[in-house]
């Protein structure tokens, strides 16, 4: 059984009445009832009772729990927990939502020595309560949307759990978990999730434009409980289609969290190209024209290999100057900064009597950190589906054996040489297959100095 949720929408008692009297209350009540927005009469839909769901019952969950009894605030489980516990998966984070206000929050964990980690997220409802020195958890006030901008949002406090779910982004994103394991889901979050159905609550449309990161927060989730890579709603689809300018205003690093656990999850290559049909790509920093043909070979050839996120966008680039330009928009870290760069750079063919031998090349005159090289070549033949991986898996990085101490006791004066003739040996016991010894490389160091003063000679 449902009912239409324009009732919640008509009672000031739920709002301050500075919040009732505003225009952008009334658009929003008007808006609710053009919608009939369907709600669950009884929410509670089922009561959990998994391994999964008794496993979250630390002691330190148990202590919160006990501590917001005694002050009689109701507290739930919020969020993606209860779709991970719904979909027979242990959450990775516990999220908590109560109709404490943060200013009851934090007499109540004063009043019990319990500390507080607060950075920035009171004025948004959230107080970080650590429990027993050992776990912190993210407890937030109910609260409705005042005013959004599409990046912000002014909100309010509430008591009513029903106007926090309507609030949220996704229909299984708006569930609640009881202690005593009864799920809350006003608005069919349940059934979507068992038809594996990303579905906004209430109209996309104003959903999107309170906060246009939903955009990348819908294709992260479908990639998360679709079971199949097309089965998009086509008004979803359109909805954000016309809403994607409004992520040229949202931060690269906001768009890139999103971006990258979608990259992770299922159907990610498909996910990309749907995004890129909507019209997100130049939004999120990739070129006006991606290689699409380029990102369906890999896909082909390599999909199955639990690519890095970053092959799927590198795939998309033509050169080092769009990687410039994408990491320039999203700001990710500079190791996948130095990936993308790296599988530019090297995901064409090495044609080499030996063919590993190139790759081997990589590692050893790398000038990062070898344990990155190591990484950035695994992702080059993961990218290019090439056969050369499992060899280059069971290759032991081998050691050079001249150092610059044995340099100096062979003779050779410090300074600039130093570095031309380590190159100049190491190629040679590279092409030796790392057979030489230390003794035979160090033979041929008065060879290089020679030829290096009779390059120089000719310079001048």
């Amino acid at each position: 059984m449902y009912t239409t949720c324009l009732g919640i929408f008509k009672l000031p008692g739920y709002f301050s009445k500075r919040a009732f009297s505003t225009p952008v209350f009334r658009r929003l009540a008007r808006s609710k009832m053009d919608q009939e927005l369907k709600c669950r009469q009884n929410p509670v839909v089922l009561k959990l009772d998994s391994a999964e769901f008794k496993n979250i019952f630390t002691p330190e969950v148990t202590e919160l729990k006990n501590l917001f009894d005694k002050y009689k605030y109701e507290i739930r489980v919020a969020g993606g927990a209860v779709r991970d516990l719904l979909m027979g998966q242990a959450p990775k984070d516990l999220d908590f939502a109560t109709t404490a206000t943060p200013q009851q929050m934090k007499d109540m964990f004063t009043a019990e020595n319990i500390r507080m980690i607060n950075a920035n997220g009171e004025k948004h409802g959230t107080i970080t309560a650590r429990i027993n020195d050992k776990e912190s958890f993210e407890v937030t006030t109910l609260r409705i949307d005042i005013l959004t901008d599409g990046r912000h949002a002014e909100v309010e406090f509430t008591t009513d759990w029903k106007l926090d779910a309507n609030r949220r982004d996704l229909t299984i994103n708006s569930m609640f978990l009881g202690f005593d394991g009864s799920v809350y889901d006003y608005f069919f979050g349940y059934e979507d999730l068992q038809k594996r159905r990303v579905v906004f609550v209430g109209d996309p449309d104003r959903r999107v434009k309170e906060d246009y990161l939903r955009i990348m927060r819908y294709f992260r989730f479908y990639g998360k409980i679709a079971d199949k890579p097309d089965n998009h709603d086509e008004h979803t689809l359109k909805v954000l289609k016309d809403n994607v300018k409004g992520l040229q205003n949202i931060s690269g690093e906001r768009i890139w969290v999103e971006l990258k656990k979608m990259l992770q999850g299922n159907f990610a290559g498909n996910l990309l190209k749907t995004m890129i049909d909507v019209g997100v790509g130049e939004y999120i920093g990739l070129p006006k024209s991606p290689n699409v043909e380029e990102l369906d070979r890999v896909l082909k050839r390599a999909e199955h290999l639990n690519l890095h996120p970053i092959s799927y966008l590198a795939a998309l680039l033509t050169d080092l100057d769009e990687v410039t330009a994408l990491f320039s928009r999203l700001k990710f870290s500079g190791y996948d900064r130095d990936l993308a760069y790296f599988l530019v750079e090297h995901r064409g063919d090495k044609v080499d009597s030996r063919p590993l031998l190139p790759y081997e090349k990589l590692v050893l005159n790398t000038k990062i950190k070898q344990k990155d090289a190591i990484e950035y070549v695994k992702e080059v033949l993961k990218y290019r589906g090439d056969a050369l991986l499992d060899q280059f898996n069971n290759w032991v990085v081998p050691k050079f054996p001249v150092t610059g101490k044995m340099l100096k006791e062979a003779g050779v004066p410090p300074g600039k040489m130093y570095g031309p003739i380590i190159s100049k040996l190491k190629n040679i016991w590279i092409e030796n297959e790392y057979k030489n010894s230390e003794e035979e490389l160090i033979k041929n160091i008065p060879n290089i100095i020679e030829e290096f003063e009779n390059n120089k000679r000719k310079q001048t």
